[in-house]
């Protein structure tokens, strides 16, 4: 019997659920924030790095492929650029497919 008057609700019809709402709200507002500041924020600005790596690649410049192949730089296009692997062996591979740039 008292089992069952403690799971009852109060008497005076509050049922205390409005604190538990808050205190939910607050929970999924601290998870959201954690991942926008660990995984949303950082790939955010990877990403605008990488663009801005891309964008700045000029004829010339040594480069390394994201297949690992080294070669420079012997014409660009919008979306494609054409990569000198030695011996004047050209390939043409996508401007993305530029992993970095080598830094003399």
């Amino acid at each position: 019997m008292d089992l069952l008057l403690a799971m009852a609700p109060p008497p005076d019809g509050s049922g205390g659920g409005g604190g538990s709402l808050i205190s939910t709200l607050i929970m999924f507002g601290a998870i959201f924030a954690i991942f926008y500041f660990m995984i949303i924020r950082p790939q955010q600005k990877r990403a605008k790095e990488r663009e801005k790596l891309l964008s700045a690649v000029q004829k010339g410049d040594k480069v390394v492929l994201t297949s690992g192949l080294y070669g420079t730089v012997a014409g660009l296009e919008e979306k494609t650029c054409l990569i000198d692997v030695g011996n004047n062996v050209k390939m043409k591979f996508d401007r993305s497919a530029i992993a970095s740039v080598i830094k003399d």
